[in-house]
């Protein structure tokens, strides 16, 4: 069937998945720079913590406004135009002198990215029908993991060899290319002209979210979803996965290197043990998912239960605790790391299949401001757990404690993984008219 139907939409999902993964070069080339960040400015493990966490500060506060955003004007012109400002702002984290003209260019590179998880998954809701939307998540939530495979020994060879700002330089240049493929290859499936009458067909037939706004209104939408134990209950669970994962995608070099006292390079080598199987977790997850699905199993049943082993397998981050060995320590890492990102892009495709017509991106951006708060705690939080007790150990322990919140969140707050019935849709136009914005 998808070979009568075309495979158009798989390309928009590369396309999708080659930018989160130089999306995330931007965010983690500034991690492998740590060592040498806190030599040059004299920084303390708090401070770094503080440097580390700037990107998160304005990611997650746009997150509302930009789903606002996004419902009203859509994917290719909002990607386009943040994708060029996101390069330009990491090329002037490379340019800038001192820690606050740094911090605030972290912030600038928060804001311009707060688009990008959002947009992938309302582009994922526009071009994918229901039983290939795991796959399809996994395809651009996978290369979050994969970019450090690729990306924190590229960036520390770099580091290296050209100091801590030819980093920054390296994965601006990169930015700025994925700007021009965006701009010239992504387009909406109604304006897709390479897409064929079939798969065009198959595509709506299965479910895929219709493009277009939503009944009611943006405002009212927001407050309606905002009130939803639904979208708390997979927001929260969403969250406790985010804070594990930014603990390790902003502390990870810093731990072997600080703790384990290993070479910014040798840090770099080590760090691909766990993202590589990472990313193979995330993608594992998204074709088993949609492969139990295509055969009958009842939805959602089959991604609460392949969530709830993944949450359960990242306590393994405890393990990391009783261990001076770096070795042993990746071992459990990757445990841990393994399976919360095989829970990743089960939880990041639930706003697409619970959202009511037109809210894809409010109830994402609900969602994504409460996990990327996560991802300001959790550099600090750490930080400043490291310095006051000198180990990671305590850190570590706290990310389990909040793992096994999120597990609680989704297992019984959530409820089962239905579409949210929207109370505007059988209004008259003329009232949606009223109600809108």
């Amino acid at each position: 069937m998808r070979q009568r139907v075309g495979s158009v939409r798989w390309g928009i999902a590369v396309l999708l998945g080659i930018g989160v993964v130089i999306n995330y070069f931007d965010r983690t080339n500034i991690s492998v720079a740590t060592k040498p960040l806190m030599q040059a400015y004299h920084l303390t493990p708090g401070q770094m913590g503080i440097l580390l966490s700037a990107f998160g500060w304005s990611y997650s506060f746009l997150q509302i406004p930009i789903g606002v955003i996004l419902d009203r004007i859509g994917v290719k012109w909002l990607v386009r135009v943040t994708t060029i400002l996101w390069s330009l702002a990491t090329f002037m984290t490379a340019i800038v002198s001192g820690m606050g003209l740094i911090l605030l260019s972290r912030v600038l590179l928060g804001a311009a990215e707060a688009p990008a998880f959002p947009s992938n998954a309302k582009a994922v809701g526009y071009w994918f029908p229901l039983k290939e939307r795991g796959l399809a998540t996994s395809a651009y939530d996978a290369a979050a993991k994969f970019s450090n495979v690729v990306g924190v020994p590229l960036v520390a060879f770099i580091v290296m060899g050209w100091g801590w700002r030819g980093g920054f330089y390296a994965t601006a240049i990169l930015s700025l290319l994925y700007a021009c493929a965006f701009w010239i290859w992504y387009r909406n499936p109604k304006e897709k002209r390479s897409l064929t009458e079939s798969e065009r067909q198959y595509i709506a037939e299965g479910g895929a979210q219709d493009e277009g706004s939503a009944p009611g209104g943006v405002l009212r939408n927001l407050g309606y979803l905002l009130r939803n134990r639904k979208v708390w209950g997979l927001t929260i669970g969403f969250a406790a996965y985010d804070y594990a994962f930014y603990l390790f995608l902003t502390w990870l070099p810093g731990y072997l290197e600080t703790q384990m006292h290993m070479s910014v390079l040798k840090t770099g080598l080590y760090t691909i043990i766990p993202w590589a199987f990472a990313t193979v977790a995330d993608l594992f997850a998204g074709w088993i998912t949609d492969f139990f699905i295509k055969r009958g199993y009842h939805p959602s049943k089959t991604r609460k239960t392949l969530i709830s082993i993944g949450m359960i397998l990242g306590l393994a981050v405890i393990g990391a605790t009783l261990t001076s060995n770096p070795g042993v320590a990746i071992v459990w890492i990757t445990i841990a790391l393994s399976g919360l990102s095989f829970a990743a892009p089960i939880g990041g495709s639930l706003p697409s299949i619970v959202a009511p017509k037109g809210t894809v991106g409010t109830v994402l951006s609900i969602m994504n401001f409460i996990a990327n708060v996560m991802s300001i705690l959790a550099p600090i939080v750490t930080g400043f757990i490291v310095g006051g007790s000198g180990s990671f150990a305590p850190a570590f322990i706290v990310a389990a404690l909040v793992v096994l919140i999120g597990l609680f969140f989704y297992l019984v707050v959530m409820g089962e993984i239905s579409p949210i019935q929207s109370p505007f849709m059988n209004r008259t136009s003329d009232d949606r008219v009223h109600a809108g914005l």
